[in-house]
């Protein structure tokens, strides 16, 4: 797999025939190893290895309906208290992320109402942090870690 902009970190990784498989610590199963996939487990490692998030706080393709529809959260973080606090959009490293990106995790918001909506695709990271008050947002140049969340 591709080489991210996110630390090296290691999987366990194993092939079955011509597929690959990746062991998601999270969900405690092997799952298809995709390049959004790979995006997906190290943006998760780095959450929780660089930037303190605890493991047990963080949910991967959670479900959830927006007007009838099925739809999933890629990464979605909750605070100590059980209210969701970030959600992350991810995207295959082959991927450029456009508005169209941004439009997908504003619509998952709706459900949520998080502080902070984080997009990548491995290679670029964009984070904006909400404010609902004034009913605007503002990009951050960093992504916030377990201390300033």
């Amino acid at each position: 797999m591709e080489t991210l902009n996110l630390p090296t970190y290691s999987f366990k990784i194993k092939s079955e025939g011509e597929r690959k498989y990746i062991f998601d610590n999270l969900r405690k199963k092997y799952v298809a190893l995709t390049p959004e996939e790979w995006v997906r487990q190290n943006f998760i490692r780095y959450l929780i290895n660089e930037k303190g998030f605890p493991a047990g706080l963080i949910g991967v393709e959670q479900a959830f309906r927006i007007n009838q529809l099925s739809k999933r959260c890629d990464i979605i973080i909750y605070a100590n208290t059980g209210e969701p606090l970030l959600i992350v959009e991810c995207k295959s490293f082959k991927t450029e992320i456009t508005q169209k990106t941004f439009d997908q995790i504003a619509r998952y918001n709706i459900r949520y109402e998080v502080k902070y909506l984080v997009v990548t695709n491995g290679m670029n990271h964009y984070c904006c942090m909400m404010d609902y008050e004034k009913n605007n947002y503002s990009f951050l140049d960093y992504i916030p870690d377990i201390s300033n969340a």
